[in-house]
């Protein structure tokens, strides 16, 4: 039986690889959801290749899109219109930029995992204006029994997600997945007590395919 089910395994691995699709991008238009249809400035950290970016820009005046890797932020360049209102930055998101309550939108897509939780929470409440709206799409380390349950059933819709979005064809791995990746450390409820600490009122969610999303939204008045 365990044989069995290591081969079953290895061949639902080879079946994603040959059918890989962006499960942030799979989001996008939710977070575009929770965002206001006109934004003045907005901050994407950990950006990737630019897509979540890209999205923005079509709200925002201005859009700010940084992220730690110079090959990823090189290639998340090239595949921008120069026209379009975003720059891109090389930059660790805890440093002091002097930006701090300007960004009405701060997003952050499976990245908040790389980063030390408390003072990426603390430094993404620092950049947002009052009244501004943060966006999180991250990663956590399944511990409960919900956790273990959406992520059996993210499997068979992950199959079928790759087939159906790939027309059943053999496609090579989206630019978005191309960016480093690590395994997140924190379960769900660690991520949700230093959040309610440092955001209170933040609205936490488990998601389909190994995600949760955070929205909080930066009070008018201290």
């Amino acid at each position: 039986m365990a044989a069995l089910l290591d081969r079953a395994l290895r061949a639902l691995e080879r079946f994603n690889t040959a059918h890989p699709w962006d499960h942030n991008a799979h989001y996008h238009p939710w977070i575009l959801r929770q965002l206001p249809r006109r934004l003045d400035r907005a901050l994407d950290v950990g950006c990737g290749s630019g897509d979540l970016a890209r999205l923005l820009a079509t709200r925002a005046t201005a859009v700010r899109a940084v992220d730690a890797d110079p090959a990823i932020v090189a290639r998340a360049r090239e595949l921008t219109a120069p026209a379009a209102p975003v720059t891109f930055a090389v930059e660790d998101a805890l440093v002091d930029t002097g930006d701090d309550g300007v960004h009405t939108a701060v997003t952050c897509l499976a990245t908040l995992h790389h980063l030390p939780l408390a003072p990426a929470l603390v430094r993404f409440r620092e950049r947002l204006a009052p009244g501004g709206t943060l966006v999180v799409l991250g990663l956590s380390r399944p511990d409960t029994p919900a956790d273990h349950v959406l992520g059996l059933l993210s499997i068979p819709l992950n199959a079928a997600n790759g087939w159906l979005r790939n027309r059943g064809r053999p496609a090579p791995r989206p630019v978005a997945m191309t960016a480093a990746t690590r395994d997140a450390e924190e379960t769900l409820a660690e991520i949700a007590l230093v959040a309610a600490r440092i955001l209170p009122g933040a609205r936490i969610r488990r998601r389909l395919f190994w995600r949760y999303t955070l929205v909080w939204r930066k009070p008018t008045t201290a």
